[in-house]
């Protein structure tokens, strides 16, 4: 049984808020970046049903995007002393994951860092 689409919505807007919250970078203006993404991810949805469990990672990624044109790069990783975002893989998949792209390695699955 398919989730229905608020709740897709809704679910991958409290993950990408938990990151921005665990980063200390939800206020807001960024907030409004998150609901923009969900906003634009609905018409997607709508269009894609059998999408839903891709639409945390889309969410994220447009919500990072939206951050290097306002803000800068966003999240940093953790794990490098060369500061770079991180990236969200798969780019177009389900359980998207948070990686350090320069290690190959995973930081955290989308909604779990720290």
């Amino acid at each position: 049984m398919e989730a229905p689409a608020e709740a897709v919505l809704h679910a991958a807007r409290a993950l990408v808020l938990a990151d921005l919250t665990a980063r200390d970078v939800a206020g807001p203006a960024v907030v409004s970046l998150v609901e923009d993404a969900v906003a634009q991810r609905r018409w997607w949805l709508d269009q894609w049903p059998d999408g839903a469990a891709y639409v945390p990672g889309l969410v994220a990624q447009d919500v990072q995007d939206a951050l290097l044109s306002a803000y800068g790069r966003w999240p940093l990783c953790p794990l490098c002393e060369d500061p770079h975002a991180l990236d969200v893989e798969p780019e177009l998949g389900p359980d998207p994951h948070w990686v350090c792209s320069a290690r190959a390695e995973v930081v955290a699955p989308v909604g779990a860092l720290r």
